[in-house]
């Protein structure tokens, strides 16, 4: 972060000194875990369900914080937070928070993220900052990581860790970029309307990228036309000068061309910024021919699945907008690996057999996505098998959506198809009403049972596919597959 003082931190939350004079100076990062302060930061005292930051103010001052944000007293020179009566309902929500101190906090720490990019796109004599946002139902993680690793060659790029896109993620972010930085890529998510028009308030973006809409969160919003309507803020948050990055096979998402006053570049099959002659290899990676209207080069992806070409176009779109040559676009593509844990990470195991861990998360598309990129690796010559777990946030057609992924396994050819857990037994249903017979497709109650059948079963060169949303935890199997025979199952719960 840049340089403050307290009393400029006050200024910019709009809350009051408590125990400071004011001529504290804030040096370093803004954290919220005091095991990751350092000398000058300053730390931000947020509510837990088992404990709270405000009761550890003092022994952030004993790690070298030069003060807290915080949003009722505490004993340390601080800031405090005014209540939190800015934004829409739902969007300051934090699990412990019986006072409303950590809503204070968390929209003081929004406001303090826009003061500073306030500083940083402003000025005389200076580049500026670009602020990029990245929305989606799916792939925003992924293609944040691209649009970063093309813009680092460009200039100093700050990205978030994994999916840090929310109301605390989002402003920590934000609040690492410093006179230095010359890109700020943010993926921003949504619970509901207003989410993400609330993030562009935080870091208006210049450029704004809208990768999909799908069936994640249709159990909050109802339909994916109002998926649609809350993805759509990010564009209508765009100024004149700015540019709004569209899918143009996606008719949601290019309807937003719509609700912009930016310029429009499309991305897609069909589009500005294209790919031509796309071709998978053994492992799932894709080539293609970049199409742009500045130039052409080939381009081959280090990443795996056919839906990272997507993901690929969108970051090249955003990367050549910012000043980036065709040529380097396409090195960068060819070098840019998987930064964030567990999106579709390939190794193999001691055993030889190939684990695709894609547990972080999942949605409808992006286990079909993942279906097709592991029947693509399995290549007709190798086993493949596809551990599924529940999908969450589907709302009323969940068992529906659960059924026809069970289908397609068994349409795609999948050898063996594991569920695991009550909630995704409708796949093994599906699967059987496809015609999977005997042993093709099993449900197993829990990660511990996965593990003990597929440690009985796999051999040498198989394919393993496991995925399911976060909550499951089933990046445990992938880590005891590859970890080995003696590995225990335990680890990150649900």
């Amino acid at each position: 972060m840049i340089e403050l003082t307290l009393a400029e931190v006050a200024a910019a939350v709009g809350g009051r000194l408590h125990r400071a004079t004011g001529d504290e100076r804030v040096t370093g990062t803004v954290e919220f875990d005091t095991r990751k302060l350092a000398p000058g930061s300053l730390f931000v005292a947020l509510p837990g369900e088992r404990v709270d930051g405000h009761d550890f103010a003092a022994e952030a001052m004993r790690a070298g914080a030069a003060g807290v944000l915080a949003g009722r007293p505490v004993d340390a020179p601080a800031v405090i937070a005014p209540p939190a009566t800015d934004a829409p309902g739902g969007v300051y929500v934090l699990a412990g928070d019986r006072d409303g101190s950590g809503a204070a906090v968390l929209a003081g720490l929004g406001r303090l993220a826009r003061a500073v990019v306030d500083r940083l796109t402003a000025g005389p004599g200076r580049a500026g900052l670009s602020v990029v946002g990245v929305t989606g139902s799916s792939g925003k993680t992924s293609t944040k990581d691209l649009i970063a690793a093309l813009l680092r060659p460009l200039g100093p790029t700050v990205a978030p860790p994994g999916s840090f896109n929310n109301e605390l993620g989002h402003p920590w972010t934000v609040l690492r970029a410093d006179r230095d930085t010359r890109h700020l890529v943010l993926e921003l998510s949504a619970r509901g309307p207003g989410h993400i028009a609330a993030l562009c308030r935080v870091a208006p973006p210049r450029i704004g990228a809208v990768l999909n809409v799908g069936s994640a969160h249709l159990g909050e919003f109802g339909t994916r036309q109002a998926i649609a309507a809350a993805k759509g803020e990010l564009v209508e948050a765009l100024p004149a000068s700015g540019v709004a990055v569209l899918n143009a096979g996606d008719e949601l998402v290019s309807a937003m061309a719509a609700r912009t006053e930016a310029r429009v570049v499309t991305f897609g099959r069909h589009a500005d910024v294209r790919a031509e002659d796309v071709a998978l290899d053994a492992c799932g990676r894709a080539s293609f021919r970049l199409v742009a209207p500045i130039g052409t080069a080939p381009v081959r992806l280090a990443v795996h699945g056919e839906h990272q070409v997507g993901n690929a176009l969108a970051a090249a779109a955003v990367a050549l907008e910012l000043g980036a040559r065709v040529e380097q676009v396409a090195a960068g593509l060819a070098t840019a690996t998987p930064v964030s844990r567990w999106r579709m990470e390939v190794a193999e195991s001691p055993g030889g057999v190939t684990v695709i861990n894609d547990a972080y998360n999942a949605n409808p598309e992006s286990v079909r996505a993942a279906l097709r990129t592991l029947m693509a690796m399995a290549a007709g010559t190798r086993r493949s098998w596809a551990v599924l777990g529940p999908i969450g946030e589907l709302g009323e057609g969940s068992e529906q959506a659960h059924h026809e992924l069970g289908r397609l396994a068994v349409r795609l050819g999948v050898a063996r198809l594991v569920v695991v857990g009550a909630d995704a037994r409708a796949m093994h249903e599906g699967a059987r009403d496809q015609g999977s017979h005997g042993e093709e497709s099993v449900f197993v109650p829990d990660v511990e049972a996965a593990v003990a059948l597929l440690r009985g079963q796999l051999r040498a060169d198989d394919v393993v596919l496991v995925k399911a949303s976060r909550a499951y935890g089933l990046e445990r199997i992938a880590a005891a597959l590859l970890a080995g025979e003696r590995a225990a199952v335990g680890g990150e719960g649900r």
